[in-house]
C-alpha cells in the first residue's frame, strides 16, 4: 500500500547536515518515529518525501531550509539575566540551555554573554541549515487501523536534541 495523507506510518530515518554530521537518527535510538501524514506535525520536505512510498522503501532527501526549520530570525535572540541561571552556571557561547518561560518549556542557545545578561538564540537547533534524510518505510495503516507504537509526534523531537543540557529558569 502506497503511503498517502491521512495513512499513519513508521518509519526510519537518519538526519544530516551538509558536512555529514549526523545530527538525529530513529536507529541509533531504538525506536521508529510514528505519525500521520497530512496532520502536519512533520517539517514539510519530510512528510512530502514519505507520500507515494510504500513499506521497505528507503528515499533520500535533501531539504533547504525553508522546506524543513525555516531560516534563522534574528528577532528569535532575546535577552536573560544571568541570575536566572545560578550563581555557578558557566555560560558557554552555542551551548544549548532549556528553560522554562512564561509560555512553558524551550530550549535556546546560548548566543551572547554580556555582563549581566545573557542574549539567547530562541531559533530551533536546526534553523538556515540545509538538511538530508534518509527515510525507510517501516508501515503504514489507512485511517481505519488503529494500532501504531506511541512515539512522539512533535517535529524531530527537540526534547532529545541534547541529553546533556543544562537548564535555567527564566520567568
Amino acid at each position: 500500500m502506497k503511503a498517502e495523507v491521512g495513512h499513519k506510518v513508521s518509519v526510519h530515518y537518519k538526519g544530516t547536515l551538509n558536512d555529514g554530521t549526523e545530527f538525529d537518527n530513529s536507529r541509533t535510538r531504538g525506536e521508529t518515529l510514528d505519525f500521520e501524514l497530512g496532520t502536519g506535525t512533520m517539517i514539510q520536505g519530510f512528510e512530502q518525501t514519505v507520500i507515494g512510498m510504500t513499506v521497505g522503501n528507503v528515499s533520500v532527501v535533501h531539504l533547504s531550509p525553508e522546506e524543513a526549520y525555516g531560516p534563522v530570525n534574528p528577532d528569535a535572540l532575546r535577552p536573560a539575566p544571568k541570575s536566572a541561571f545560578g550563581a555557578d552556571f558557566e555560560f558557554v557561547i552555542g551551548e544549548v540551555v532549556q528553560g522554562n518561560g512564561p509560555q512553558g518549556t524551550f530550549l535556546a542557545k546560548i548566543h551572547e554573554v554580556l555582563e549581566n545578561e545573557v542574549v539567547l538564540d530562541l531559533n530551533h537547533p536546526l534553523a538556515g541549515e540545509d538538511l538530508t534524510f534518509e527515510i525507510e518505510l517501516m508501515q503504514v495503516l489507512d485511517a481505519s487501523e488503529t494500532h501504531i507504537s506511541e512515539a512522539v509526534q512533535d517535529e524531530v523531537t527537540m526534547a532529545n536534541w541534547n541529553t546533556n543540557m543544562k537548564k535555567a529558569e527564566l520567568l
